[in-house]
Parts: C-alpha cells; structure tokens; sequence
C-alpha cells in the first residue's frame, strides 16, 4: 500500500491516483500521546485516546511506500507532524529487540517501509543535518526498509510533491 502522510492540504487532482491513499493530518483531529502507555497494557495495539489518530497509525503500519510530507522547525518534523508520530507508538510492543548493537522496540506487524521525507520550508544548514541525523535514528523505529530525505522551499512543495507521486505511479 502507498501512502502519503501531509501537514497541510493538496490540491484534489494530486489525490486522484487510486493506488495512493492520502491523509491531511491538518484536517484531522489528533491530540498529543499523555504518555500512559495504554497502547502497550490495557489495550495492546491501540491507543485509548478516541480521536483522529487511531484511524491513521493502522495506515501506516500497513504501507509499504509511505511519503511523509513536513514543515521543518529547528531540524525537526513541525507540530502536527512530530505529534501524529507520536501518536503511531501503538505499532510498537513495549518489548525490546536488540537491532546493530541497539535497543529497539519490537513492532506489531508492521511492513517494512519504502520512505520518502519531504522536509520544506526555510531550513538552514545546520537544520538539515540536524533533520537528517533524526530520520536516520527514526528509521529504525519506523520500519523503514530505505529512505530518502527531499529537502524544498514552500514554494517548490507542490512540485516536488508532484514529481515523486509521479514516479510512484510509473513504478
């Protein structure tokens, strides 16, 4: 399954692609994980808050090419992004596995991942070293097979955006 996780809208005929499933997350309404750990003990596999997120975390577990698209903010995923991330830990077991010399939690059934990060906005230097280093610590957790990170202005996103639903369609 593809899919393509968004901070922000785009335009309908972007969307029209039938083996693409798209998610505004800025449509949606996601709270912030209160760290409670339900997801884990009381109801193995989903979180306890009632909202938005547990119709999206399902979605990425089970996609196996995901384009994550992010505002960037002092090298990091921006607000709505970093939270509905947050709110995808009941893909995860409380367990742990041991994964090149590291400690990583064992994933519910989760596929391994085909990702693409469009990162946007201002982003310096620093910040995208910064933004890169966290994809790459991430990628462990997220089951990402690969990766690669597009860094674009807001202004270049929708043709960026574009591009790489274009080369999903040819492939």
């Amino acid at each position: 399954m593809k899919l393509v996780l968004s901070d922000r809208p785009f335009p309908l005929d972007l969307q029209q692609q039938k083996s693409i499933t798209w998610i505004d997350l800025s449509s949606l309404n996601i709270t912030n994980c209160v760290g409670c750990f339900g997801c884990w003990t009381k109801t193995p596999g989903k979180c306890v808050i009632r909202d938005d997120a547990v119709q999206v975390y399902p979605e990425i577990a089970k996609s196996d090419e995901i384009l994550y698209i992010s505002h960037i903010k002092y090298g990091g995923y921006d607000t709505v992004m970093k939270t509905m991330l947050e709110r995808a830990i009941p893909v995860q077991k409380a367990f742990i596995r041991l994964l090149n010399g590291e400690t990583h939690h064992v994933q519910r059934a989760v596929a391994m991942k085909k990702a693409t990060i469009v990162a946007y906005g201002d982003i310096s230097t620093e910040e995208k070293e910064l933004f890169k280093r966290l994809v790459a610590r991430n990628a462990n957790n997220m089951s990402f097979e690969s990766y690669q990170i597009i860094f674009c202005t807001k202004s270049t996103l929708e043709d960026t955006v574009r591009k790489e639903v274009a080369e999903w369609e040819t492939s």
